[in-house]
């Protein structure tokens, strides 16, 4: 198993796919890497040299990409300079409601958790 970046890649999956386990590549940027590398699209991990996996690793390290620790580290940054502005967008975060104008009413489980009930109410939609 390759590591990279302190990721385990999977050695069984094409060379594509692998990268994308590393937070911060995606499909896009594995393509621009494996071209850049010289590597062909369906190749499998397992099938690359040492030397080809030394040109990944000095290719994703030169700071091109922003990845694993730096990335969450600057998405925590920048969620946290919207929280202290107090935009509308900070203050969605702070409430943990969904940001990007979703409706709440009937959805929104994820960013809200499971539903509360609140005492007195009768269900809607039962008669």
């Amino acid at each position: 198993m390759a590591r990279i970046s302190g990721v385990n890649i999977p050695d069984n999956k094409r060379a594509i796919i692998s990268l994308t386990y590393i937070h911060g590549i995606g499909r896009h940027t594995a393509e621009t890497i494996c071209t850049e590398v010289g590597i062909d699209f369906a190749r499998r991990m397992k099938d690359l040299t040492e030397d080809e996996l030394n040109k990944i690793r000095k290719l994703i390290e030169t700071g091109r990409f922003p990845i694993e620790g730096d990335l969450r580290r600057e998405v925590s940054l920048n969620i946290k300079r919207l929280i202290d502005m107090q935009c509308y967008r900070g203050l969605r975060h702070r409430k943990g409601l969904p940001v990007r104008g979703q409706r709440t009413q009937s959805n929104a489980r994820t960013r809200k958790g499971p539903a509360k009930p609140i005492a007195g109410k009768k269900p809607v939609g039962k008669k």
